[in-house]
């Protein structure tokens, strides 16, 4: 599936089983939300913290794709191409950054 096919997929469901998309404020809570629920898997997975047995059958690509829809959701209804944008922001990417990784002693193999 492309970016653009997850958009339109993404609009298609709205349409038919969401009623309407939240306002922006409310998908930005939303998203902020869903990112906690990564970083709380994540902390518990493979960080130093502790988790309680329930949370141990936790689906991070499920979580991550809570995070992506809501992403979606904002793009669709602000207008933004996300294939485009992310397209643009690679080549930004690559020409602000092509040495810079590399040069970075800190991140090195060792």
């Amino acid at each position: 599936m492309t970016i653009k096919e997850a958009q339109t997929e993404v609009d298609g469901w709205i349409k038919t089983y969401g009623v309407r998309y939240f306002n922006e404020l409310t998908n930005m809570a939303v998203l902020t939300e869903e990112v906690g629920e990564v970083a709380r898997i994540i902390a518990r997975r493979y960080g130093e913290q502790s988790s309680k047995i329930q949370e141990d059958t936790k689906d991070l690509g499920d979580e991550l794709s809570d995070v992506l829809w809501v992403v979606i959701c904002l793009a669709n209804q602000t207008g933004i191409d996300l294939e485009e944008a992310f397209r643009k922001n690679i080549q930004k990417k690559t020409v602000r950054d092509q040495l810079r990784h590399k040069n970075n002693p800190k991140i090195q193999p060792k």
